[in-house]
């Protein structure tokens, strides 16, 4: 009896970790660390726009936002024009050039909504309204891309907004309610418009990275969204530009911000890829809080115990949203491409073929315990013979 229990727990033990072990897979610490290092690259902009506008008190948000995409284009546009086939920038815009303008577009609409509404509204308001882009992407990943969401997904995106309310929290007690509150309707308004065009934009991504092909969607953000936000600095920003007092710490921090903002352009599709859009945004929850850690240094913010608490709350969710998948239907087959396709392809090789390994491995046992029974059973049977 005590060696059949021993058995018995040591089994139960095992039995718990390969549990853990399906739980906390190499696939969920590759997504959770890449989408922390999203929010770093996220943070570095926010740092740096704020130390121009601070310290310099340059406010040119389309000017940052045109060398973003200028170098998004010198990479992956010309990377377009040497393709051969399908493939090529010439056969893409003969078929699609209306369909990538719109998304240029609204990812250029929305980056700019965004910074024009800490003219009008408070910091705390951007934070809590920012968040209304998870919903607005669920809904539009629920009827576009098929995706369905178990009760699980819903219960760790109530747990992320969690950590963003105790963060929001932490800055109203600690007097950190930093902005402007001169049109708050206005600004408000403006973040919900930045909200839904983002989440719009971010749909289009995950089609296209996981259907078509990351360099296409960037070549073409990168072409259309340098050609309109030109055009949209001449009309708007071209008096603030002609002003600047140009010394080489501008350059340096214009710099920094570009290529934050061009790591992150870049480095989004792998992450998407490997999950979702729906899941990059609840990792980027944490940027605001990144950006607080670097605020205590630079900008001598108050510190308080909410924010490591909003931290882990955060998180937390966003490990639990990506413990189960997602039921999202057949993916058409992506094209082949050098770089970081192939290695996000390999991200989706892995984690298929460790599910197939893990399937095996279940049944494997299943056999083995349908033959325990089995030889058990036919023990009993003997020994009933037996005995009669």
């Amino acid at each position: 009896m005590p060696q059949e229990q021993d058995r018995t727990l040591c089994y139960r033990i095992r039995e718990g970790l390969t549990k853990w072990r399906d739980i906390f897979t190499w696939q969920l610490f590759k997504t959770l660390l890449m989408g922390q290092g999203l929010s770093a690259l996220i943070c570095g902009t926010a740092v740096t726009s704020q130390y121009l506008a601070s310290v310099y008190y340059l406010n040119t948000p389309m000017l940052q936002s045109l060398i973003n995409y200028i170098l998004l284009g010198i990479t992956y546009t010309t990377a377009l024009i040497f393709r051969r086939g399908d493939g090529n920038i010439l056969q893409i815009l003969k078929t699609k050039w209306w369909k990538y303008l719109l998304l240029g577009l609204t990812d250029v609409e929305a980056n700019y909504a965004v910074v024009k509404a800490y003219q009008y509204t408070t910091l705390t308001s951007i934070q809590l309204l920012d968040c209304f882009i998870i919903p607005v992407l669920m809904i539009l990943s629920w009827f576009f891309l098929k995706t369905r969401y178990r009760i699980i997904h819903y219960v760790a995106v109530c747990i992320c907004l969690a950590g963003v309310g105790a963060m929001v929290g932490a800055d109203i007690l600690a007097g950190q309610d930093q902005g402007s509150s001169s049109d708050i309707l206005l600004g408000d308004g403006l973040v919900l418009v930045s909200a839904t065009l983002y989440a719009i934009s971010n749909v289009c991504q995950e089609y296209t990275v996981k259907n078509l092909s990351r360099v296409e969607f960037l070549g073409m953000v990168g072409l259309f969204g340098s050609i309109i936000s030109a055009i949209q600095l001449a009309i708007l920003e071209h008096n603030e530009v002609s002003k600047i007092q140009w010394t080489w710490e501008i350059a340096l921090i214009l710099a920094g911000y570009a290529l934050c903002m061009y790591g992150f352009y870049s480095f989004m599709p792998v992450v998407i890829k490997m999950s979702s859009a729906t899941a990059v945004n609840l990792s980027l929850l944490t940027g605001d809080l990144f950006s607080l850690f670097c605020g205590l240094f630079l900008f001598q913010y108050a510190f308080s115990g909410l924010y490591i608490v909003s931290l882990v709350v955060i998180l937390v969710g966003f490990i639990m949203f990506n413990t189960v998948p997602t039921l999202n239907p057949a993916l058409a087959p992506a094209s082949d491409e050098e770089g970081w396709d192939n290695h996000a392809a390999e991200f989706d090789k892995d984690s298929t073929q460790g599910c197939v390994d893990e399937i095996t491995c279940a049944q494997a046992e299943q056999d083995q315990i349908k033959s325990q029974v089995n030889e058990r059973q036919t023990s009993c049977v003997v020994i009933n013979s037996v005995k009669m």
